[in-house]
């Protein structure tokens, strides 16, 4: 696996920004956080950073904890002022939860793109077994709606950008995790 982080990262200045996009409980922060290891760069969430704005009380928090009691997704001006100013300065990481939407691409490059395709039956049980205070039915009916409306446009937009890599997200996380280090590695 190191020989991955040696092969995309290389000897020189190049940069290694990866989005990982997959339905809500597709498992973008669990291989992306084993990837980001892989790799020798940061896991950054935008989940769990919004959710620590939110346990931490802050004035961003409290506007966005109303739209994760509700299932929505905070609209893209919360989502972006608690993102840019992180990815302004880091030039090397793996990236969850952010863009969720076109809109929200603008400025925002990335060296690859991870998609992890699961089916939404598969995302729906592992959501409801995670026991996060927001996984319940209602509330994961409407975030795949949302999924489907806002985000899967965005497999296409990186598809056509040829950054994209399409990986089956429905099985073990070791199998995921290798078929994604392979690609990666013919990739770089």
């Amino acid at each position: 696996m190191f020989e991955l982080a040696d092969k995309a990262l290389g000897s020189g200045p190049m940069s290694m920004r990866v989005l990982m996009l997959a339905p809500p409980g597709g498992g973008k922060g669990t291989q992306g956080t084993r990837l980001a290891r892989t790799l020798g760069v940061e896991h950054i969430s935008s989940g769990d950073l919004l959710r620590a704005a939110v346990a931490e009380d802050t004035p961003l928090g409290r506007e966005v904890d109303g739209y994760l009691k509700r299932g929505e997704l905070a609209p893209d001006a919360i989502v972006t002022e608690a993102i840019r100013p992180i990815l302004a300065t880091r030039e090397n990481y793996v990236l969850d939860g952010f863009p969720r939407k076109l809109s929200q691409t603008e400025g925002v490059d990335f060296d690859v793109v991870v998609y992890l395709d699961v089916p939404d039956e598969v995302v729906t049980r592992r959501l409801l077994g995670r026991g996060r205070a927001d996984d319940r039915p209602e509330v994961i009916a409407e975030r795949l709606r949302h999924y489907a409306a806002d985000t899967e446009p965005l497999v296409d937009y990186y598809q056509q950008r040829g950054v994209l890599l399409r990986v089956d997200g429905d099985r073990p996380e070791d199998e995921i995790a290798a078929e994604l280090a392979e690609k990666l590695a013919a990739k770089a």
